[in-house]
């Protein structure tokens, strides 16, 4: 099963062929340090950590790199408006970032780059843009020469007026012409500079992501992602660059999200109407984003909305139930006999070869969570005819278990969900070895005990709660809930 990927360059959904087989280099544009991150981040970075966890399955050495964008005219206007320095606004919501990341399960990148720690190297590309005829210094400036690279426009396919008009650029007596977009721009009072061969100055937005990923990946990658919005003229821009200087491919593949938009209108910090991810994981498992990011075909917009969570959220009480409800089962009067062979198996064969032809072609989530949802309803019927009888089958039981750990071991590997789930049995035996009868508990664990009771039954997890309750009271200890939180006495 080989796996298609629709690349934004072609136009086309293509064959996934490496440069190197079996690694695989990948860039992706990371946030700009400036205020927390927001759905429509978050939806970026969900997506590309989905792709990378189903290329590491499918046998892929992986190397992910994902910058830092730590210097630049919202972080510098923000620093001012605090009266503190452009560093100190970076450092903060870089610390941010990580809790955010580490909320909805986006593992770090191999390389995470600031641009701060890479001025040299970007430096080092603006020379030889300069040397090669590619770009040109204006007291203290310097572009890059559009017309100079004739390729330009090939990843956007858009027309000089509508490249001009998109580029969102303000004329200046400095450039040859409009297009020109620059590379390093001259110190102004009050702003971060380093020095340069042109003079005190920062970098120029564009030039960052060529300089990191020729540092850390080589002249030419695999794939180079992003959100839709970044096409151009940013990686457009990149390309111009990186291709000028090397006359090669800079990416075989360019992989773009679709933007998150709320009400038809793309979620964005300037418009004022977007949802912050610690907004989000403060009212939801973390998990549920995730489900709602992988509902929708990463090309396509993802319109938000707070009903769309509620829905969400109920799909993925039913997924997580799936796998839980197996404690329960267990529990239940067990019977020899049943069908054999079950028919759960086949439905699992067929399941793990339909999800993984759907995340083949292009990477089709909402078709592999289809899948998922199917067998999901196949554990339902075991289970509810188990429950409305009082028992179940020996090889009910079998196939129920083994599909169920077969589904939760694929959720988490590939989607990132379910990775905080436990079988309540393995939490019970914690419990149980902790209390066992006679044994005398001094206040510290007594405490411990009694929040993770109260975190259970906010999570709703009450059969573990009530197992905590009964194992405390065998040993002595009364627990009281009171509407100012849970009490506890030794009786």
């Amino acid at each position: 099963m080989s796996l298609r990927i629709y690349n934004t360059l072609s136009g086309k959904v293509e064959e996934f062929v490496p440069a190197d087989p079996p690694k695989v280099k990948i860039y992706t544009c990371g946030v700009t340090v400036y205020d927390d991150s927001h759905v429509g981040h978050g939806r970026s970075l969900i997506v590309f950590d989905t792709f990378r966890r189903f290329l590491e399955h499918l046998g892929y050495e992986v190397k992910f790199v994902r910058n830092f964008t730590d210097v630049d005219d919202k972080i510098i206007n923000r620093a001012k408006k605090e009266c503190v320095s452009f560093m100190t606004i970076a450092n903060r919501y870089i610390a941010s970032y990580y809790k955010d990341m580490e909320a909805i399960r986006v593992r770090p990148a191999d390389v995470e780059p600031r641009v701060t720690e890479h001025i040299q190297e970007i430096i080092d590309v603006i020379q030889r843009l300069i040397e090669k005829g590619f770009a040109y210094e204006a007291d203290g400036d310097v572009y890059f020469s559009v017309k100079a690279f004739k390729e330009y426009g090939k990843l956007s396919k858009r027309s000089p007026e509508e490249m001009e008009a998109g580029a969102r650029v303000e004329p200046s007596e400095k450039k040859r012409d409009p297009l020109d977009f620059a590379l390093w721009k001259a110190s102004k009072a009050g702003e971060p500079a380093w020095d340069s061969p042109w003079g005190k100055g920062r970098p120029g937005w564009h030039t960052e992501c060529v300089a990191m990923i020729f540092k850390h990946l080589g002249e030419s990658i695999d794939i180079h992602g992003g959100g839709l919005d970044l096409v151009f003229p940013h990686h457009e821009n990149e390309i111009a660059q990186a291709e000028a200087i090397t006359g090669k491919p800079f990416a075989r593949y360019w992989m773009h999200n679709g933007l998150v938009t709320v009400g038809g209108q793309k979620m964005s910090k300037s418009l004022g109407n977007y949802v912050t991810l610690k907004e989000i994981y403060t009212k939801y498992h973390p998990d549920v984003l995730r489900l709602l990011v992988l509902f929708t075909h990463y090309r396509s917009p993802l319109d938000f909305s707070w009903d769309k969570m509620e829905e969400t959220k109920r799909a993925y009480e039913r997924l997580k139930g799936s796998i839980e409800d197996l404690d329960l089962l267990k529990k239940l009067k067990v019977e020899a006999g049943g069908e054999t062979p079950h028919p759960l198996y086949e439905k699992l064969k067929d399941f793990e070869t339909s999800f993984f032809e759907a995340l083949s072609e292009d990477f089709n989530t909402p078709e592999a969570l289809a899948k998922v949802f199917a067998l999901v309803s196949e554990l339902g019927k075991v289970k509810n005819r188990a429950f409305s009888e009082g028992k179940i089958y020996e090889t009910d039981l079998k196939a129920y278990e083994e599909v169920a750990e077969s589904l939760l071991k694929t959720m988490k590997g590939i989607f990132g969900l379910l990775e905080d789930l436990k079988p309540e049995c393995e939490v019970q035996e914690v419990v149980a070895k902790e209390l066992e009868p006679g044994k005398v508990l001094d206040e510290t664990l007594v405490n411990l005990l009694v929040e993770v009771r109260t975190l259970a039954r906010k999570e709703k997890q009450y059969k573990i709660a009530d197992f905590i309750r009964d194992r405390l009271k065998e040993i002595g200890i009364e627990l009281e809930d009171t509407p100012s939180g849970t009490k506890w006495k030794r009786v």
